[in-house]
């Protein structure tokens, strides 16, 4: 139980870290420059999107959908609240400094990232049959298969 949990906090900092990079490098990089800062935060989605996607791809198939789901919700929610609430405040903001609009925007375009990443992910992952429910059936198969016929006498 606990290396789930472990893992799970392992994943939710490494998401945590990209943004704080992404945070330090808009602000030593690029502290006016609005088409700059706009483009380190795409790639810190899309970082943040092949993490979980990478990730996804990976758990589900050691392990049932509804476990390695909730494990992963539960690791971008801690990683959500760290980056709304505290990332801002590790380079001198506040993080209701921009208004409701652009703090919510963070979190529609967080959670945007993250389900978009774990969706190609998991469907990667299916669409190459290595997901634990499709090995799950391919051993059914293949035991019934190997399993002799039952011979009904009359």
């Amino acid at each position: 139980m606990g290396q789930r949990w472990r893992a799970v906090g392992v994943l939710a900092a490494a998401l945590f870290g990209v943004n704080v990079v992404a945070r330090l490098v808009i602000k030593l990089a690029f502290p006016d420059d609005d088409t700059a800062t706009g483009r380190v935060s795409l790639a810190m989605f899309l970082v943040i999107g092949l993490i979980l996607a990478g990730t996804a791809f990976r758990w589900g198939a050691d392990r049932p959908l509804d476990r390695w789901a909730g494990d992963l919700a539960a690791a971008v929610a801690v990683a959500l609240a760290l980056t709304v609430f505290v990332g801002p405040l590790l380079v001198g903001e506040n993080p209701f400094g921009g208004g409701a609009g652009l703090f919510f925007a963070q979190i529609w375009l967080y959670l945007a990232a993250s389900a978009a990443g774990v969706l190609v992910g998991y469907l990667i992952l299916t669409a190459l049959g290595r997901d634990y429910r499709s090995r799950q059936l391919k051993r059914y198969a293949e035991m019934k298969r190997t399993r002799p016929r039952k011979i009904v006498r009359r």
